[in-house]
């Protein structure tokens, strides 16, 4: 993930509403949106390089998302993909807190992330920049290559839609925020270390590219009596969909295997 913007524990949407844009390099292999083969009850998208994901939730309700942090300093690659953070705790049995603290101890093996993590009503955040863990407190959040919360251009137009909600959204009414490709004008630009051409290219909240770009558009939804409502939307290089994916089940009640 690159972008996630949340209402969470809101009085007019319910314990939570995301919405987020995957964006990776097009010639990374990925399966859409689907239940996962070796992990049944866990339902995400799947980086088929190593085997993570980006966003994904299960039928108990435990849910993780995870976006990289962009500071431009040059970087040996690391050992391991951010990708797994999500899959590993989605699947796993740990308590959050024993698993910040997992974070913590293995965090450099990783390129830096934001980590998004918890149960659906009971959300953590965790910068491995900072090695600092914060739990959410109700309300609006936005999450792209930064810290929680930092106002660059594409995370406050996607707070300011979710500000205008009275009752939590259907696809249809938010896939054109996330299909908004207006660029940020040179003085609303973030300065991250990458020069001035790319932090424009990366400015807007679905980005095309000439090799990397938005991959898919997410909506999670979940109420108050635990019903979630995942939908997913891919994107190829020019940025045409190629596909949508919208799945449903009820916290507590696990899949029967096929």
């Amino acid at each position: 993930m690159c972008i996630i913007a949340l209402a969470y524990k809101t009085p007019a949407l319910g314990p939570l509403v995301l919405l987020a844009n995957r964006d990776e390099y097009y010639r990374r292999p990925a399966a859409p949106l689907d239940y996962w083969q070796d992990a049944p009850q866990t339902l995400g998208g799947r980086d088929l390089q190593a085997g993570g994901s980006w966003l994904a939730i299960d039928t108990r309700g435990r849910l993780a998302a995870v976006t990289h942090i962009r500071d431009g300093r040059p970087q040996s690659p690391p050992a391991r993909s951010r990708g797994e953070l999500v899959q590993r705790f989605v699947t796993g049995d740990e308590d959050a807190l024993s698993y910040a603290q997992w974070l913590r101890e293995h965090r450099h093996e990783f390129g830096p992330f934001n980590l998004l993590f918890g149960s659906y009503n009971d959300l953590l955040h965790f910068s491995s920049r900072s090695g600092q863990l914060n739990r959410l407190n109700p309300g609006i959040h936005v999450l792209s290559n930064a810290e929680m919360d930092t106002p660059w251009f594409k995370s406050e137009r996607l707070r300011g839609h979710l500000q205008t909600l009275r009752r939590p959204p259907a696809e249809a009414e938010v896939l054109p925020w996330l299909c908004d490709r207006t660029a940020a004008e040179v003085a609303e630009l973030p300065n991250t270390g990458v020069g001035l051409a790319l932090e424009k290219l990366l400015s807007p909240v679905f980005i095309v590219g000439r090799d990397y770009g938005t991959r898919a558009s997410s909506l999670l939804t979940v109420t108050a009596r635990g019903d979630v409502g995942f939908a997913e939307v891919s994107w190829d290089m020019s940025g045409r969909e190629t596909g949508r994916r919208r799945y449903q089940f009820t916290v507590g009640i696990p899949r029967r295997s096929i």
